[in-house]
């Protein structure tokens, strides 16, 4: 039996056992040699398993062996430079490769007893590697393996090398993620990728997208203020049956979307999995058809409602056929109308999705069975996911009356901005819980639900706990934040949950290290929108009035990220221009730059057709006004300062990202603050930095509505 549950459960048998540092730890018996992957000249998939795919977990896309050889071979040559080429073959062609091949008839036993397709045999020699998987995910994950200790080796000054030895490598639990609340802020489908990316090199598999809800619904709202409320469904069909449901459709994924969105996140072994929040956080839902909504409060279904279930039902029907999951959520958190009327519509939902899908359903915990109540209880086959301790007690409760769950304690919660509020969730993951385990020691494991009264928990092998989801909340709606700062939120987060939630073992003291030097690198993305450069000046682009290539418009950094424009070159006195109009444009090889910037514009405005709404500069993720007032735009959301610039007179204005706080300065003067201003569940309104990334593509444009001159750009990567 190959089995690592001794091995994964955190338990003290720990100590004996080898590992590879990583993120997550690996476990392995090291010899003195390595292979350097830079003699290697092949990824060699195993004929006869080439078309396999992965049956045993959530996803109903899942990629070939082929597939994933593929995606790793970019890999390989986008973190180093490597080009190896992708074959078919029965065992390693030749020295100097990598063979990817199954063992499905293996038995490979998670911490809770549970045969994984998600296990790899790592065995390294002198002249090459073999990834034995239990599935192609399996070797997936390997392969992450294999990047991982290349790039240590690499950041000690050697070169990008693994370990000759051998290691069994099994997930302790099956479902390992996090949960973006993408009902209250609009997340692009590029990011959204993008952060797959990030997680599946930490080997998380998950990521929940929570896809409806709204901000919080104050009880003293009148019926207009209640219709105003921020409240979102993310995704568009222009199907009859749910029209008007979304009247939002620029901040939606529509089906193709949504299919591209799941099938790239599957190419990186990560679920993307549906949630549509149902009976509470339902304003969305009311605001579609009010006669819904639960007397006194319009954010809660009236469930008792002849049309209520029959309603939801017709949701369910437009859109269960998007998901390409095993389960959904409904949801049904924090529903304070009836525990009965609760209870019949989760128990209706679970036979309506189970029968016209055969899915299964997830809900939050709410309402615990109780089993001298005259009500039915929440279904047996209905998985819970808890998030807090007072809410329920997940051992007690759910798990001895098997019910299966999932770990969303908050113990890791964030809430973006929240942080701002004392004693309230923090603004990004604490990473020193997951070096915390319950009062008995070791680390953090998905089945630890309260890290201080043990009697919550189960023992590690329980086979009711699947794994871990955790979220993030933007309980202060879309324009508390700009989507990036999700990313920032969870940055150090992931890497150190995924190491517990797979079974690793690696120790707060190593874990800083272990991070700097990876986290850098995770192929896939550019979440914080690095630039390549030379120097600490990005971009420097000169204006002159001679011959210049592209218009006498030249970058003059070492770079050579060079522009172009279609507008004229003039001069204003000795001073060489690039003349601005509707109509033509400068443009830049880039498109936006990350955290800790100056981007310094000379310019003058001569002309502005609307004063209210004239665009400067824009880029990949925010764009730069005059609304009058100097304005930065993410996310659909302004940002306005309360400094304007002079119209017929050249300026110099300078915008600064320094950490999570963005800041202007014209002329050289004082530093002024871009902030937000969020309002606290309708009571109160509270003033917060906002971190938006430098707009760096396109400068004037059609319908860009000013005319002037452009004098010259730099962009720095200091602030």
């Amino acid at each position: 039996m190959k089995s690592l549950s001794a091995l994964i459960c955190g338990l003290a048998g720990l100590a004996s056992a080898s590992f590879l540092p990583g993120l997550p730890t690996v476990p392995f018996e090291k010899e003195d040699q390595s292979f350097s992957l830079r003699s290697l000249r092949h990824i060699v998939v195993d004929s006869r398993y080439a078309s396999s795919v992965d049956e045993t977990g959530e996803t109903l896309i899942p990629p070939t062996l082929s597939e994933f050889a593929s995606v790793f071979a970019k890999d390989l040559k986008t973190t180093f430079g490597i080009a190896a080429d992708t074959k078919l073959g029965a065992g390693p062609a030749a020295p100097d490769s990598i063979f990817l091949t199954l063992d499905p008839e293996g038995e490979y036993l998670d911490a809770t007893g549970k045969q994984s397709g998600e296990a790899y045999t790592l065995t390294t020699g002198a002249s090459g590697i073999t990834i034995t998987g239990s599935s192609p995910l399996g070797v997936w994950w390997g392969s992450r393996t294999v990047l991982q200790q290349a790039l240590l080796a690499q950041e000690t000054g050697g070169l990008p090398a693994v370990p000759c030895g051998k290691g069994l490598d099994i997930p302790g639990w099956s479902t390992r993620g996090m949960m973006l609340d993408a009902g209250r802020h609009y997340y692009p489908p590029d990011f959204v990728v993008e952060l797959c990316a990030y997680m599946s090199f930490f080997k998380q598999n998950t990521l929940h997208m929570h896809l409806s809800d709204n901000l919080w619904h104050n009880p003293n709202y009148t019926t207009q203020q209640s219709n105003d409320l921020y409240a979102r469904f993310r995704l568009y069909s222009d199907a009859p049956a749910v029209a008007g449901l979304n009247r939002f459709a620029n901040e939606s994924y529509d089906r193709t979307t949504w299919d591209a969105m799941q099938t790239q996140c599957a190419a990186r072994g990560v679920v993307l999995y549906p949630e549509i929040e149902m009976p509470g956080h339902a304003l969305a839902f009311t605001h579609w058809k009010p006669e819904l909504a639960l007397a006194g409060d319009a954010s809660l279904l009236n469930i008792s409602h002849p049309e209520t279930i029959p309603a939801m039902q017709t949701v369910w029907d437009e859109f269960l056929p998007w998901f390409h999951t095993k389960s959904v959520s409904i949801g049904a958190d924090e529903y304070t109308g009836p525990e009965a009327d609760y209870n019949t519509f989760v128990n209706a939902m679970d036979g309506y999705i189970g029968t016209v899908s055969e899915k299964y359903i997830r809900i939050w915990g709410t309402f615990p069975p109780i089993y001298n109540a005259t009500w039915t209880n929440v279904y047996q086959n209905v998985t819970v996911q808890h998030w807090a301790n007072w809410a329920d007690k997940p051992y007690p409760d759910y798990i001895k009356n098997n019910y299966t769950m999932i770990n969303s304690a908050d113990d890791f919660y964030v809430v973006n901005k929240w942080g701002r509020i004392p004693d309230s969730y923090p603004a990004k993951v604490n990473i020193t819980r997951t070096f915390i385990g319950s009062p008995g020691g070791g680390f953090w494991r998905p089945y630890i639900f309260d890290q201080s009264n043990s009697s919550n928990n189960p023992l590690a092998n329980s086979p009711f706990v699947l794994g871990s989801i955790v979220p993030l909340w933007n309980d202060y709606g879309a324009n508390a934040s700009v989507y990036s700062e999700a990313y920032y939120a969870w940055r150090d987060g992931i890497p150190a949950l995924g190491d517990k939630q797979w079974g690793g073992n690696v120790t707060e003291a190593a874990f800083a290290d272990i991070f700097a030097a990876l986290q850098p690198h995770a192929p896939g993305q550019n979440l914080e929108r690095k630039i390549p450069s030379k120097t600490d000046t990005i971009i420097d682009y000169k204006v002159t009035g001679g011959r210049w290539p592209f218009g006498g418009l030249r970058d003059a950094s070492p770079n050579h990220y060079q522009p172009s424009t279609d507008c004229a070159i003039v001069r204003d006195g000795k001073r060489a221009a690039v003349a601005v109009r509707d109509g033509c444009s400068v443009t830049s090889p880039l498109d936006s730059k990350g955290r800790n910037y100056t981007l310094a514009l000379s310019l003058r405005v001569d002309a502005l057709v609307d004063p209210t709404n004239a665009t400067l500069l824009t880029g990949r993720d925010s764009a730069l006004l005059l609304t009058p007032n100097v304005t930065l735009v993410s996310g659909g959301n302004y940002y306005r300062s309360n400094t304007t610039v002079p119209q017929g007179a050249w300026f110099d204005l300078s915008i600064i990202g320094r950490g999570n706080h963005t800041y202007l300065a014209v002329d050289n003067g004082p530093e002024q603050e871009f902030l937000t201003s969020m309002g606290i569940n309708g009571v109160y309104h509270y003033w917060a930095e906002i971190a938006i990334e430098a707009p760096l593509k396109t400068l004037g444009g059609s319908g860009s509505k000013w005319s002037g001159l452009f004098g010259g750009l730099s962009l720095k990567a200091t602030a």
